[in-house]
């Protein structure tokens, strides 16, 4: 069992909440581990806290965004009520509790159905009056290029390059509370409806980014267009390029962690 699942037993264990089949539902930037047969999910910072000095603020986002938009009546995934959702720090791991939402693994909404959801999303959203960052993406991308800098990995002048060719403002207009990663890998596909998850990633921006995020097969306007307006096709495309960015990044710090 990886020294991270074991971390997340035993913190269970000591809430008097047993585990005897942990299964991995994901392991990428966090690890997901369904704590079977109970009905919690312990999420499990893994490549997030290489590159995030702040890794618990994130994980505390997501419970207090999903836990507000649950109240809501948002179909969301909630923080456990099995067992203290936290964050907690077990043994060098960072980690919190979820309450585990029965779906269909690798079923995924089309990209059209995800903007279709999204503005009732973002309505609820304005109205999440917790602190967040401003900077969004823009904290990652610098961070991970700070890390790889530490490991010697070559040729990072190219991604500083691009990332300056961007010219991020230094203020975005027409902010607002996003779901920060809202492609539709973060959407449960259950019997019941889609259910949102993974508020980790929440900022505070603008809408083009949510829907960047949601990926382009269409134009910028179409994508708009699907959306219901509020966003201009140019700002779209603006953070798809940052998107794209961000992702090829994410694929080198994979490569050497």
């Amino acid at each position: 069992m990886d020294a991270g699942v074991r971390a997340a037993v035993s913190l269970a264990a000591s809430h008097g909440l047993r585990c005897s089949d942990p299964l991995v539902l994901k392991h990428g930037s966090n690890v997901l581990v369904h704590l079977h047969p109970a009905p919690v999910v312990a999420r499990i910072a893994a490549r997030t806290a290489l590159i995030r000095p702040s890794v618990i603020s994130h994980f505390t986002r997501d419970l207090s965004v999903s836990s507000f938009l649950a109240g809501r009546g948002v179909p969301v995934v909630t923080p456990s009520d099995e067992l203290p959702a936290g964050p907690h720090v077990v043994d060098g791991f960072v980690l919190s509790f979820s309450t585990y939402v029965a779906h269909e693994p690798g079923v995924r909404l089309s990209r059209e159905d995800v903007l279709k959801l999204l503005p009732d999303l973002h309505a609820e959203l304005r109205l999440y009056e917790g602190e967040l960052p401003l900077r969004g993406p823009l904290d990652d991308i610098d961070n991970i290029l700070g890390y790889l800098d530490r490991l010697g990995v070559p040729d990072l002048g190219r991604f500083r390059t691009w990332r300056d060719s961007l010219n991020w403002p230094e203020h975005h207009n027409d902010v607002q509370p996003l779901h920060g990663d809202s492609h539709a890998g973060n959407l449960l596909v259950t019997p019941s409806g889609p259910v949102w998850n993974d508020f980790e990633d929440t900022w505070r921006g603008p809408v083009a980014w949510d829907l960047a995020c949601v990926g382009i097969e269409e134009a910028a306007q179409r994508t708009v267009e699907i959306y219901g307006g509020g966003a201009a096709s140019s700002d779209v495309e603006f953070h798809t390029e940052t998107r794209r960015m961000f992702g090829t990044l994410w694929d080198v710090l994979v490569q050497w962690s």
